[in-house]
């Protein structure tokens, strides 16, 4: 009886075990491949959940569903200027066919080293057949667009999808950056010289045009001012001539009053004339007549 438990028992045992080693699970994110002494078995695996095997006769490799990164090292490229290029890159891709994968790889675990050189080779062509300012500067977009395109050609042979592959940088080597960064500022020292030499003389130019300008408008208005100031004065002594004309009576009291003003100020004036002179004549009589001299008184005997 108890040798028949005792079967049981290990019957149980070795069914709970056998159980045990035919399942597997598949996760969200992972897709599997059922191998039997090796070889790939259909279908594959791509849905999440509880899985069963042959067991002690079949194994399973699981591969990423997810788009997964590889950074290969720095690379050195030279461009077709002869110039040395120091190269950092990064490719995304995805894995599409794990069957393929796992038949041409090895497995999940040898893709990056299959696909670094790949990478390696598709940037050593594309940056080698352009120059330096292509890859720095004026068509970088193309470029990474053209080593993607032609990774992923070779990476479908290996059962991926390359999804992109970029260029982190590419400059020139350090003593090689040194050198440039000083022909570059010894350029724009050149430039910025000649800039100022440049706005030095136009700047003196239109200083010379603007004191050349001032001088003709001085000229011109110095030119228009006398023209007037002569008119004004042809005008003024018509108007006086008019005015003798009228009344000379008039026009000499005018001209008088005038004299009067001019030369009796109250700032310390001195006139050293006789009181019955010419000048006078307005004070001695209103109109204007000299008067005549006393009658010379005959003498008494």
């Amino acid at each position: 009886m108890r040798i028949f438990l005792s079967l049981i028992v290990i019957l149980i045992g070795a069914a709970a075990a056998a159980v045990y080693s035919s399942a597997f699970i598949v996760q969200q994110s992972q897709q599997a491949l059922v191998l039997r002494f090796g070889q790939p078995q259909d279908p594959l695996r791509d849905k999440p959940g509880l899985h069963w095997k042959m067991p002690l006769v079949d194994t399973v490799e699981y591969f990423d569903k997810r788009i997964l990164d590889i950074e290969p090292a720095t690379k050195e490229v030279i461009a077709s200027d002869q110039k040395r290029l120091i190269v950092n890159s990064f490719a995304r891709y995805r894995i599409v066919d794990p069957m393929l994968v796992y038949q041409r790889v090895g497995g999940q675990i040898g893709i990056n080293s299959r696909l670094d050189p790949i990478i390696e080779s598709a940037l050593r062509r594309v940056l080698g057949s352009h120059t330096f300012s292509d890859v720095v500067r004026d068509k970088r977009e193309e470029l990474m667009k053209e080593i993607a395109r032609q990774v992923n050609a070779e990476g479908k042979t290996y059962g991926l999808e390359v999804v992109d592959v970029r260029i982190k940088r590419a400059d020139l080597p350090e003593q090689n950056s040194k050198s440039v960064f000083e022909r570059m500022r010894a350029e724009r020292q050149r430039e910025s010289a000649e800039f100022r030499a440049q706005g030095a003389a136009e700047a003196n130019r239109i200083r010379a045009t603007a004191e050349r300008e001032a001088i003709v408008i001085k000229a011109e208005a110095t030119r228009k001012g006398e023209e007037l100031r002569g008119q004004g004065d042809a005008d003024r002594n018509r108007i006086f001539a008019d005015a003798f004309g009228q009344d000379a009576d008039f026009f000499g009291f005018y001209r008088s009053m005038q004299a009067y003003e001019t030369g009796l100020k109250s700032e310390g004036t001195r006139l050293v004339i006789s009181p019955d002179s010419e000048f006078f004549k307005y004070f001695q009589n209103p109109g204007g007549t000299a008067t005549p001299p006393a009658a010379a008184v005959p003498a008494q005997p």
